[in-house]
């Protein structure tokens, strides 16, 4: 009797660079459904060439992507993987061999291992990374739709953890992080006036130092070398310019400046 049948989908937007790999290493699934947001470099074109089914959904936030994804899935088994993510041969195998089990689970986490600035970063909170579950039945898995960013998530049923790894590539270069993180921390900007919370500088430095310390030091990012470092800084950045752009739109700091007398 043949294995379930698996569907794997990947969330786009402009990811040309990307995608063919990425699809490339997902070509053993039943079905690869590409969930892309209004790409302009081609992204969907690229996609469709290479036998993938494209949706295209606007994004409004993280969490209501996901749901759209999965909801665009045919199968009972779904596999995640974002563009910059590779599902390598031993992962894929594990996967396929995992589904087929009588006592499988509803849900597993799968390790990713990061490359970046010509290393595997094997510290600073970055393996084995553990995001949220990648493989999962169908309605065991639901997103938060309100979640901007760091999509929040429910599990129904039970959660296993596989062994092989995945493996991303979470930057192309320094510009993409640092991108990355202007966007990210003004999303979370967003996502923390909705819970109400509190910017400010003085703020924004205290939580920024502690995520750098926590991240180089408690997270041992010092041995992943000139990596760690730069993760670290990378996360007192985006966390210090998170409550940064907070205060500015709770005290509306970008208001136009008075009319001289």
């Amino acid at each position: 009797m043949s294995r379930p049948p698996i569907s794997a989908y990947i969330m786009t937007f402009n990811e040309a660079e990307k995608i063919v790999d990425a699809i490339a290493s997902v070509r053993w699934a039943d079905e690869v459904v590409v969930i892309d947001s209004f790409s302009t470099d081609g992204t969907d074109r690229i996609a469709e060439e290479m036998g993938a089914r494209v949706e295209s959904v606007p994004f409004h936030t993280f969490g209501q992507i996901r749901n759209t994804a999965m909801d665009a899935c045919r199968h009972d088994w779904i596999f995640s993987l974002d563009a910059d993510e590779r599902c390598t041969r031993s992962a894929a195998e594990e996967i396929q061999r995992t589904v087929d089990l009588p006592d499988a689970v509803d849900a597993y986490f799968i390790p990713r291992r990061n490359w970046y600035l010509g290393r595997w970063v094997m510290h600073s909170g970055w393996y084995p990374d553990y995001r949220q579950p990648q493989l999962f039945r169908r309605g065991a898995l639901a997103f938060d739709s309100q979640a901007e960013v760091h999509e929040e998530y429910t599990i129904q049923g039970t959660v296993g953890y596989l062994t092989q790894d995945i493996i991303q590539f979470p930057y192309m270069n320094i510009e993409q992080m640092v991108h990355k993180m202007q966007r990210y921390s003004t999303l979370g900007a967003e996502k923390c006036d909705r819970q109400g919370k509190q910017g400010g500088i003085g703020k924004g430095l205290l939580h920024g130092l502690w995520s750098f310390f926590r991240h180089y030091v408690i997270k041992l990012g010092f041995l992943d070398g000139r990596a760690g470092l730069m993760i670290a800084v990378g996360n007192f950045e985006g966390t210090f310019y998170r409550y940064a752009k907070l205060a500015a739109r709770q005290q509306n700091w970008l208001k136009k400046p008075p009319s001289h007398p």
